[in-house]
């Protein structure tokens, strides 16, 4: 190695938030993606922006890699510390630090979660509308540019995020942006950060755009006699200039494993699951309007979810389908992919991917955020079948190079970490290049979550 764990500096530092147990290292050696376990070399969890800030200081003097982890839902291999090092473990640092009604934006540090935000607003009238589905950290969250199922109504992180507190890798602390909505000052580094994946710096503070809790809210879903016929009724709908707050595309193997796992009995027909936020005339108008497209297009009448619990239900199922997926085949592992295309050429995308998982040996249910041009697929592997994992990696290949010739990205929101880095020269071109000058410019050690993201020297 060409650094060293400056394992005595930090042990005087955090006391018993220094550990190199191999417990606490295998806690975080993995996340959700389907690659092999990587053990860091230890593990620190710091309480504070300063604490983060003296730990980054120590780890540059001798040369030593730093990760930063929130709840470890990566889909692409983001946490892993695949050149050593130390992981920084930011969920001691989850306090929401100010709630400024008024102007309608809060302050959080990191490892703060979404829904412990929305717990925390439920007496303000307003919330956090970012969904990905799993109880992401928000500092994660920014660190990914993440997005779900509200991004067609409420936009992705980088559109709910006002400002940073950032550590640099020297250790310096920067603030990007104020509360203020608006500025014509400098370059934009909030930007800069969201989606860095951690390879610019650590988050330590966020502050975020707050939303109106909305007056009347309606949930429904619809099934269709084939997939072109629901992602139609999407396209339709979108340019009909429908506020749709949610609109999720699942496939019926998707429906077939809900039915299984949650005791459902939908038909085994795709499904699209919808919501409409607002006032309670505006959400009947919406609700109509988009009716009368889904039938046009062969859907079934909606299916109302008409109680909060039974539109909590509903997606909690859709948050589920990983979970669901995997219980239709025992002892499995799951290859979960995504890609984003404009939603003129989604249903050529999602028609292919089809295809191509009917023509393989394995089982793929598909989801999406199709509003917004986006789906996933989970594909189901035998671990101990290596044409498993062949085939789904070529699957994968397939997804990402189709979404490039339609014009789309290569992740609408899981992010590049390791597992899509080879493709961002095809898409980028030369600004991958330039990605990897910034990356020089603030991180000429490469010290920050090395491997992921950009070209390395």
């Amino acid at each position: 190695m060409a650094w060293d764990i400056p394992f005595a500096e930090l042990r005087s530092l955090l006391g018993e938030r220094f550990l190199t147990t191999q417990a606490a290292r295998a806690e975080h050696s993995r996340d959700e993606s389907h690659f092999t376990p990587v053990l860091p070399d230890a593990v620190a969890w710091p309480e504070s922006t300063a604490e983060v800030s003296a730990i980054v200081k120590i780890c540059a003097a001798h040369g030593c890699p730093v990760v930063p982890w929130g709840v470890g839902s990566s889909l692409e291999g983001h946490v892993l510390a695949v050149k050593g090092g130390v992981t920084l473990n930011m969920n001691r640092m989850n306090r929401v630090l100010a709630v400024h009604a008024e102007d309608m934006d809060v302050v959080v540090q990191p490892g703060c979660t979404r829904e412990a935000l929305n717990t925390e607003l439920r007496a303000t009238g307003l919330f956090f509308p970012i969904d990905p589905g799993a109880n992401a950290s928000l500092g994660g969250m920014a660190a990914t540019r993440a997005s779900g199922t509200t991004a067609v109504r409420y936009g992705t992180m980088k559109d709910n995020i006002l400002a940073l507190e950032v550590v640099l890798s020297d250790g310096r602390v920067i603030r990007t942006g104020s509360r203020a909505k608006k500025s014509s000052t400098g370059y934009d580094l909030t930007r800069l950060f969201i989606g860095s994946e951690g390879t610019l710096g650590i988050i330590t503070e966020l502050t975020l755009k707050l939303h109106g809790q909305p007056e009347a809210v309606s949930s429904a879903v619809v099934d269709f006699p084939d997939i072109g016929s629901a992602i139609s009724a999407v396209i339709t709908t979108i340019q009909a200039a429908i506020p749709m707050a949610r609109i999720e595309f699942v496939d019926e193997t998707a429906i077939r494993a809900f039915n299984a796992y949650e005791k459902t009995t939908y038909p085994e027909r795709p499904h699209l699951f919808l919501e409409f936020h607002g006032s309670p005339s505006g959400v009947a108008e919406q609700a109509e309007l988009a009716g009368e497209i889904m039938t046009a297009m062969g859907g079934s009448d909606f299916r109302h979810a008409a109680t909060t619990e039974a539109r909590n239900q509903l997606w909690k199922m859709r948050h589920n389908a990983l979970f669901a997926a995997k219980s239709t085949k025992p002892g499995c592992i799951v290859l979960t992919t995504d890609v984003c295309v404009p939603i003129s050429r989604l249903a050529e995308a999602v028609l292919e991917t089809r295809a191509d998982i009917d023509a393989s040996p394995l089982t793929g249910p598909m989801v999406g955020h199709v509003g917004d041009g986006n789906f996933h697929c989970c594909l189901l592997l035998d671990p101990d079948d290596p044409r498993d994992k062949e085939a789904a990696l070529d699957l994968a290949h397939r997804m990402a190079e189709r979404a490039l010739r339609l014009g789309g990205t290569v992740s609408g929101e899981h992010g590049v970490g390791m597992g899509k880095k080879k493709y961002l020269e095809e898409e980028h071109g030369a600004a991958w290049e330039v990605m990897g000058l910034i990356k020089q410019a603030l991180d000429p050690q490469n010290l920050m979550n090395p491997g992921k993201l950009v070209k390395e020297g």
